[in-house]
């Protein structure tokens, strides 16, 4: 038995250990980690071998730079998942509503000066976030009923001045409030964004985007600063330098209350984009050009109205659900999937052996999104001829190739898997071999993954990106014996009960904290 001596020291030591993995895992050194905090590489070093005794007001300085729940204040630590893998599943699911969506139009309520009322939004960590932000600045929001119907209410003026911080550091999410907040102040400032660790993303074409509003955006201690100018708006097409989906749902945003025509290039037709335009349909203004990459906004000065609208089903969980059924070699029946998104990853699917059936289509609740059912069966996989690399959509969706590099595990064949869009994604990837997993990191953004793979169980602590986490938990189903996913307060930024709802199919997966 320890003595009292000795526990504190064990403990130290156990701390030093999460922090030093969640470092890892976001891709940091010692001395990034450092002047994140404001402290020495030696003061780091001490914390991870355990010779440092921590106060509370540290371990959630780390925490938040690390964007882990090292420490969880109100709670007796961060949430853990045991699974017990090598179990078929079966049963029906019904996707949920997109959580990109949910928060685009959480951002856009802001331009609605009447009340805003959402369906079916998904309960999620992201989610959660946005709506601390959106209640520090004096936004009242509501959750109507158990269906996760919400409501908000703008206040007459928006006190940007008491914005919770810590809320908006924590999602990347808060980049899209520069849009919607030009048409209420000419200067302010929001936290720099975080959310998941995927490398250096420039927020300059944001920047680019915006510009042409009268937008100028200076970097300060930790935040950026805005100031609006008087331009009259773009007087020509505005060509986004990057095909990005929160960049045209600025551009979107910034437009919609613009008295004139902007004309908007190179735009995103993403699944979230859409329901962005359906939105700002619903509150007036017109939109020519929807679901392709030129948006003609017609701008309204002032939008005020009463809106209820229903935000369409999400495609990643949709390409979650698929890839559970996949590697478990189940039959599972997923209802209520995007097809117009999900079209180019089943015809991938398809050519690799896949087998199932494809129901008739029917109208989303927003009435213009096509779904339908996908009974998914066992099947014997190959590895595709060609390599595996998403493209902006109608191309294989970014946040769908990870899923990929798991399905390709499970297949017969080498693959290679080419991730150009996020830095060090890839690396992520490479967590499947304490799985098993065959997978041989080629440079930050390749991998070559040899399957079939022979799941063994194993500890792993959760990646810090959001689909890279979910990889290793439906990978952790498919493998013998028992597993332990350490930390997954990613998944639940991402996810709204994820784990439950697999026990729904037959997994066997527990949540537990530390003692």
């Amino acid at each position: 038995m320890p003595s009292d001596l000795q526990e504190p020291q064990e403990q130290l030591r156990r701390i030093g250990g999460l922090v030093r993995d969640s470092r890892k895992h976001r891709g940091w050194t010692q001395s990034q980690l450092a002047d994140a905090l404001g402290t020495s590489q030696s003061a780091i070093n001490r914390i991870e071998q355990g010779n440092q005794n921590l106060t509370v007001e540290m371990l959630t300085r780390i925490s938040e730079a690390l964007d882990s729940e090292i420490v969880s204040l109100g709670r007796t630590g961060p949430v853990h998942l045991r699974v017990e893998g090598g179990h078929q599943l079966s049963g029906e699911i019904n996707v949920k509503t997109s959580k990109n969506a949910g928060v685009a139009l959480l951002c856009a309520s802001l331009l609605n000066e009447g009340r805003t009322i959402l369906r079916k939004v998904a309960r999620i960590e992201e989610v959660n976030r946005i709506l601390e932000v959106l209640a520090s600045i004096g936004v009242k929001t509501r959750w109507l009923n158990e269906a996760n119907d919400l409501e908000v209410v703008p206040p007459a003026r928006l006190d940007l001045a008491n914005m919770d911080v810590e809320a908006a550091r924590r999602t990347r999410s808060i980049i899209m409030f520069l849009g919607p907040l030009m048409h209420h102040e000419t200067t302010f400032e929001l936290p720099y964004a975080g959310g998941c660790a995927l490398g250096t993303r420039t927020v300059e074409p944001h920047m680019t985007a915006l510009r042409p509003f009268g937008l100028e955006v200076k970097a300060t201690a930790g935040s950026y600063h805005a100031e609006v100018g008087d331009t009259g708006g773009p007087h020509r097409p505005i060509v986004l330098t990057e095909r990005g989906d929160t960049v045209t749902e600025n551009a979107l945003m910034a437009a919609a209350r613009r008295d004139g025509v902007t004309v908007i290039r190179n735009a995103s037709p993403n699944y979230m984009v859409q329901d962005l335009c359906f939105f700002l349909v619903e509150l007036g203004v017109r939109i020519d050009g929807i679901g392709t990459t030129t948006l003609t906004v017609h701008g309204v000065p002032k939008l005020r109205r009463d809106v209820d609208y229903s935000p369409s089903e999400d495609p990643i969980e949709a390409m979650s659900l698929v890839t559970a059924a996949i590697v478990t070699s189940s039959e599972i029946t997923v209802r209520r999937v995007p097809i117009e998104f999900m079209e180019i990853e089943l015809a991938l699917l398809e050519e690799m052996g896949l087998v199932y059936d494809r129901g008739e289509e029917y109208p989303a609740a927003n009435g213009r999104t096509r779904l339908v059912d996908l009974v998914v069966r066992p099947s014997v996989l190959h590895a595709p001829v060609d390599k595996i690399h998403p493209m902006p959509f109608p191309g294989l969706n970014i946040d769908n190739l990870p899923f990929f590099a798991l399905i390709a595990a499970v297949a017969q064949g080498s693959t290679l898997i080419h991730d150009w869009v996020y830095e060090n994604r890839a690396l992520y990837f490479t967590e499947l071999t304490k799985l098993g997993a065959k997978v041989t990191l080629m440079d930050p953004h390749r991998v070559y993954v040899e399957g079939p793979t022979h799941w063994s169980g194993a500890e792993v602590i959760c990646p810090p990106a959001l689909r890279p986490a979910v990889v290793v938990l439906l990978a952790m189903l498919a493998a013998k014996g028992n597993s332990v996913l350490r930390n997954v307060y990613v998944i639940n930024r991402g996810y709204e009960q994820l784990a439950e709802r697999l026990n729904l199919l037959g997994a066997r997966i527990h949540s537990f904290r530390d003692n």
